[in-house]
């Protein structure tokens, strides 16, 4: 073999050395950052207990007395960055960041301006941010309760993570949550934790739901209005849904069989069986598909309330187009659940045509009877 020959296989070789040593030593610090991150997440997950006390923030001024008239807000407002400008990338679309500031600050502001103008007496939001990247860190509670000032509040998180490592890029810092708004004087409110369908380490990234239920005493009389804010699972298989629907439906009943008043309102992210299967069909199979909560289920202490007249969530696979309406595909989630000792006078989804979030209100009139 001459020199120039053994020279270059020479080089060669070393070039290939050097060229998987690289490699090694890349693959090896993506390993150790992931490690990190993930020795990170697991150190800062947030794990709420199962029942949990709430502080009542403010007081709500009015008392409440059998045969009152009482009005409900439920609202999944999208963190305020869900608008008719946006598609999600969970839903079939391309964003991960919806909205930049300015969009976010509208359509909390719009979001404001509709709750004021129907005056609920008690108003039950869901995701609501409070310190996200998603809604650029406004801190919504704040903006809506300073705005709501008659009412007392309370907050309880579902979604609380330093850092969500996906997609590309990434969603980042997560603090959210429900928020709870009542004119009349609650007693005590709390937080209690429903079953997490994730398991480690997927469970460290992720939504950790549950039920804040807020009690408001009722004059001359030893029961209590029973307040339930809830936002069940959305990206599941459809097993956590009937789980979570499960222990719903058993804490409802617990308070029915003590005699109590019961709402419990918010994003099923499930249709109603026997109630509006059929009002909304699935256009596409690839995209999102709620789940269906068998109604039979629930005793006849336990009635839901919804109006189909109206869809309450639409598909966010892209920007909606409410001229083009009839080619979105819209569902009915949103809702209530009430006792039957309490007389529904209306319930009606506003048709506010998602301008400003991916669904629309549920406003309920009711009398306790």
């Amino acid at each position: 073999m001459s020199a120039f020959l053994y020279l270059n296989v020479d080089g060669e070789k070393r070039m290939k050395k050097k060229f998987l040593k690289v490699i090694t030593t890349v693959v090896t610090v993506i390993i150790a950052a992931f490690l990190v991150l993930v020795g990170y997440l697991t150190i800062t997950e947030f794990k709420p207990n199962a029942v949990e006390q709430l502080i009542v923030e403010s007081k709500g001024e009015k008392t409440l007395q059998i045969n009152d008239s009482i009005s409900v807000l439920t609202w999944n407002i999208g963190y305020g960055a869900l608008g008719d400008n946006a598609d999600f990338f969970m839903d079939g679309g391309k964003m991960v960041y919806t909205s930049d500031a300015k969009r976010v600050q509208e359509n909390i502001d719009a979001i404001n301006k509709e709750i004021t103008s129907l005056n609920p007496d008690v108003i039950m939001l869901q995701e609501v941010d409070i310190d996200s990247k998603r809604s650029n860190h406004i801190n919504e509670r704040e903006m809506i309760s300073n705005e709501q000032a008659d009412y007392c509040h309370t907050f309880a998180n579902n979604f609380k993570v330093n850092y969500v490592p996906y997609p590309l890029p990434t969603i980042g810092k997560v603090d959210s949550g429900l928020l709870t708004l009542s004119k009349y004087q609650v007693s005590e409110s709390e937080r209690r934790a429903l079953p997490c369908p994730f398991n480690y380490p997927v469970r460290i990234a992720n939504l950790k739901r549950c039920l804040m239920v807020n009690r408001v005493p009722v004059e001359k009389s030893d029961k209590e209005l029973v307040l339930v804010n809830l936002h069940l699972e959305a990206y599941d298989d459809g097993e956590e849904k009937i789980e979570q629907t499960r222990m719903l439906k058993e804490y409802l009943q617990q308070e029915v069989d003590k005699g109590n008043y019961v709402i419990a309102a918010g994003d099923f992210n499930q249709v109603f069986s026997g109630i509006d299967e059929d009002l909304y069909p699935i256009i596409n199979e690839n995209f999102w598909k709620p789940g269906i909560i068998d109604t039979t289920e629930f005793s006849e202490d336990l009635h839901f309330e919804v109006d189909g007249r109206v869809p309450s969530c639409r598909l966010l696979n892209e920007p909606y187009d409410y001229d083009n309406k009839d080619n979105f595909q819209h569902y009915l989630i949103d809702g209530y659940i009430v006792s039957s000792n309490i007389e529904v006078e209306s319930v009606e989804t506003l048709n506010l045509k998602f301008r400003n979030a991916d669904h629309n209100p549920v406003l309920l009139k009711l009398k306790l009877k």
